[in-house]
């Protein structure tokens, strides 16, 4: 039996999680998901403000563990080892994190696992579903889009990301110019199902290209662009164009998951094919029924988590931990957090590179 305790901190979410698995080939059982979402910290700033949200994980962590063990019916004495969020992320929360994961290491006598957090995003299925390697992935997020291959545990290959704006910073940043509240992404949605997404003529940007990229800053120009030029705005004006912008981010990503689909089939034939979604972005309902309908017709199997387990969550960090875990891939007490960490380090940078690497 191994028992992991999982801590979360990357971002604005204090997470802790236990899971546990009886053996390498028994499902494993999710014994606590506790989460502190700083939502309410960040809300009147229109977004995440890291010196804000580092205060609040050294404020609330200590606590969130302690709920997590209590939950799980489990003391520090069960746990067999500690993983933790090294990166990517902010690099305040990430230092929380991981020095509290490090402290109780040291302390209790366990071995530290260093979890790539988007590698928590990829691995899920393989907790909800038991999905076995190859799989396809469509990652989207706050701060990340990318369509990558699956090997095997730490085998990635990067097919496409964005040369601009992550998907979700494109919801946050478009419901913020329309005046709806933060989290933008669940504020859109919810306008949306009441407009009309015929409207207005939105950009798809990329579409019909070879390469497999996204770019997402020209649709939110165009969207104030538009807002511009209706204001002041009415709630029906409001209503439609977030009917627009998403109708035009699900044509977006069902012509590059189409191309992905068609790469896929050339370079792993055909037979069983699974496409995961994952990250934040996952959870908005249009894009999922896409998704499923778009992978009924092209012989795929649709995986997507719970929606609890679709945001940052420790329970994805606990499971990819436990994975390296059972390959004895441990970290050292000298670890640094790494506020860039990309799943496929050969993948050229397209944005966000410098001295410390590519974002992601």
């Amino acid at each position: 039996m191994t028992i992991i305790l999982g801590i979360e901190t990357s971002c604005d979410e204090t997470a802790a999680a236990v899971v546990r698995r009886e053996s390498r080939d028994a499902p494993c059982e999710i014994l606590s998901n506790t989460v502190y979402s700083q939502i309410s910290d960040h809300a009147a700033y229109g977004g995440v403000v890291p010196e804000i949200a580092a205060r609040a994980h050294v404020e609330g962590l200590d606590a969130i563990i302690a709920r997590a063990l209590a939950e799980a019916e489990m003391t520090f004495d069960d746990i067999d080892a500690v993983a933790v969020t090294s990166g990517p992320g902010l690099i305040g929360g990430l230092l929380v994190g991981l020095m509290t994961a490090k402290a109780i290491a040291t302390a209790r006598g366990l071995p530290l696992i260093a979890v790539n957090h988007l590698e928590g995003h990829a691995l899920t299925p393989r907790l909800t579903d038991g999905l076995e390697f190859p799989y396809l992935l469509l990652l989207v997020s706050g701060g990340h889009s990318q369509i990558l291959l699956v090997e095997g545990l730490g085998t990635y290959r990067r097919w496409g990301t964005t040369i601009d704006d992550a998907l979700g910073e494109a919801f946050d940043k478009t419901a913020k110019l329309l005046g709806l509240p933060y989290p933008g992404g669940p504020a859109v949605e919810r306008e949306a199902a009441k407009g009309n997404p015929k409207r207005f003529a939105l950009p798809r940007p990329m579409k019909g290209e070879e390469r497999l990229d996204f770019s997402f800053s020209g649709l939110k120009t165009a969207v104030r662009r538009e807002a511009t030029a209706l204001a002041p705005l009415t709630d029906a004006d409001i209503a439609d164009l977030c009917a627009s912008f998403q109708a035009a981010v699900t044509d977006t990503l069902a012509d590059r998951m189409r191309r992905a689909f068609a790469r896929y089939r050339e370079e792993m034939g055909d037979g069983a094919a699974d496409l995961v979604v994952a990250g934040g972005v996952a959870a908005n309902t249009a894009i999922r029924t896409m998704l499923a309908n778009l992978c009924a017709e092209n012989d795929f199997t649709l995986h997507a988590p719970p929606l609890n387990l679709c945001s940052d969550n420790a329970v994805m960090i606990a499971w990819a931990g436990l994975e390296h875990y059972e390959r004895g891939e441990l970290a050292t007490l000298d670890i640094a957090p790494r506020s860039r960490w990309p799943l496929d380090p050969s993948a050229e940078a397209l944005i966000g590179a410098g001295k410390r690497g590519a974002k992601a």
